[in-house]
């Protein structure tokens, strides 16, 4: 039971969207020690297959989480799988801060195993959480709530850089374990205000606690009046999609690769893969290292690093103001092209200017350097590589959060978000180990093969990605049951009950919230027992 219970839908998801902040958190706890002598001689200076191991351990437990996630959240609720992810973020961050021992490993197995449980907790919040903004958002600012996630997270990654920047100038191992510990405080954010949270109705609904339903529906889209014409019509729909899961059996993994959601479920895969084969986490796990190809060393590439963090947060910000009047289908399609841009120019310019190299400012796994007399082009690396992540913010960041909150019907919304989110971190893994190898062995040649994905992805959405913005859950789906070609799902408009309808199967009269609470009463009995 919630202490206060918040039902404006703008702080509900900025409460609940925490979770991604702890995601940013993990994504450069790393990123500002990886060149820092403390941490290099803490952990046994490890080269660039074990730093991919340590990077992508957080990866490799959010895989974990992810698959698992969709079966916690339909049997004990969206909100409390939520509040065990902070619990399991705590636990991690914790073991993460009090490693770097006196081993000459500095107990990397520590670390790497306090990783690989903050990143179980990010797993259950990445896959769950943009499910349960989704279900409780009206439908004409989902993308805006949803979005909130990815922008949480961008605040992560910026904030946990800049402590971490902060805390290299402490001595000694002081410097990461403060870093790390301070990962605590969001994780413990997040728990004490999820206990105000009210459970998304639609899975309410799903347990057949339909007076609580109506009302939180009522609450976050009409101040609470339960007659409210829109409150009425969504849960109608809501009604009919529950009668439609009931009547087909309960949903396993494989029924989301049967003839009837294959297509669908492909598109949420796909979605999340190609977030991870944009690059993004090149340049943001790597930051660092890339800067250092360009020149740049010590406080001077670590301060330049960060600006690249702050545009990431700021331009977030126009995909939450307008991606509910600009769609999906136009931000995936324009940002792929942009992202594709940059990574084909700063493969071009590192091929170019850059010379080979043993080392650069003693780190072994960087093996290309542009020298100092070639100042214009070292700019211009650094100059595309911003340009990158500005392109990817407000586009293929928060958008295929969104996307894949949206795509999936209720009885198959919570176990598909967290198989595809599990792609998403299982490449993610496969990326965080591939990447610093790679920029020891082909260097500049890494981003040709981003550059390539990102071809792949914009054919791949033009073709198969359905619109999705300004419609209800409930339509979404009708645009997969009627086969709508991805290209024509914009103007595609469903035949929705209107009021008048709901009236002429009512004697005449609007229904009342009573009149719902007792005729989903006698829907329930009228089900087949096995249904109930």
């Amino acid at each position: 039971m919630a202490f206060i219970r918040i039902t404006n839908p703008y702080v509900v998801a900025l409460i609940a969207t925490i979770g991604g902040m702890l995601f940013g958190f993990d994504i450069s706890s790393v990123s500002a020690f990886v060149s820092q002598d403390e941490y290099r001689k803490a952990f046994g200076f490890p080269n660039s297959i074990t730093q991919g191991g340590i990077t992508a351990a957080m990866s490799g437990g959010s895989f974990i989480g992810s698959i698992i996630s969709g079966v916690l959240s339909d049997k004990y609720g969206r909100r409390p799988t939520i509040t065990l992810s902070s619990v399991i973020w705590m636990v991690g961050a914790a073991i993460q801060c009090s490693s770097g021992g006196h081993s000459p490993s500095g107990n990397k197995a520590q670390l790497i195993v306090g990783r690989v449980v903050a990143g179980f907790a990010i797993g259950l919040a990445s896959s769950q959480v943009p499910v349960y903004v989704a279900e409780l958002a009206p439908k004409n600012i989902r993308g805006r709530l949803v979005g909130l996630f990815q922008w949480a997270v961008t605040w992560g990654i910026m904030i946990m850089f800049y402590i971490g920047y902060g805390c290299s100038f402490i001595s000694g191992k002081a410097s990461f374990r403060t870093a790390w510990g301070i990962q605590i405080v969001p994780g413990f954010l997040l728990f004490i205000g999820t206990l105000c949270l009210p459970e998304s109705p639609r899975w309410l609904a799903s347990k057949d606690r339909w007076e609580e339903a109506i009302e939180i529906i009522a609450a976050t889209q009409a101040h609470g009046d339960v007659n409210d014409s829109d409150v009425l019509i969504e849960v109608e729909e809501i009604k009919e999609v529950i009668r439609i899961d009931r009547e087909s059996q309960a949903t396993t993994i494989l029924d989301l690769f049967k003839k009837d959601s294959l297509n669908r479920t492909m598109v949420g895969i796909w979605a999340q893969i190609w977030q991870q084969m944009t690059g993004v986490n090149v340049a943001m796990y790597y930051v660092v290292n890339i800067f250092e190809m360009a020149g740049y060393t010590g406080n001077v590439n670590l301060v330049s690093s960060s600006i690249q963090y702050v545009l990431n947060m700021v331009m977030t910000v126009p995909a939450l103001l307008f991606i509910d009047s600009w769609g999906r289908r136009p931000l995936l399609l324009i940002g792929g092209v942009l992202m594709m841009t940059w990574l084909f120019a700063i493969s071009g310019l590192l091929a170019v200017y850059s010379n080979p190299v043993d080392s650069v400012d003693g780190n072994t796994n960087i093996r290309i350097l542009i020298p100092k007399d070639r100042s214009a082009a070292s700019k211009a690396v650094i100059a595309c590589s911003y340009l990158f992540v500005s392109s990817f913010a407000p586009t293929w960041g928060p958008g295929i959060w969104i996307y894949c909150s949206e795509i999936f019907p209720l009885r198959q919304r919570a176990l598909a978000n967290g198989i595809c989110a599990s792609f998403n971190w299982i490449f993610n893994f496969a990326l965080a180990l591939f990447v610093p190898s790679a920029f020891t062995n082909i260097t500049w040649k890494t981003y040709i093969i981003f550059g390539v994905f990102c071809v792949a992805m914009i054919i791949h959405v033009f073709f198969l990605f359905p619109e999705t913005k300004g419609k209800s859950l409930e339509e979404i789906d009708q645009i997969w049951a009627e086969n709508i070609p991805a290209w024509r799902t914009a103007n595609w408009q469903p035949r929705l009950p209107s009021v008048s309808d709901i009236k002429a199967v009512n004697g005449g009269r609007a229904p009342t919230f009573a009149d719902k609470v007792e005729g989903e009463q006698e829907h329930k009995e009228a089900l087949p027992e096995t249904a109930v």
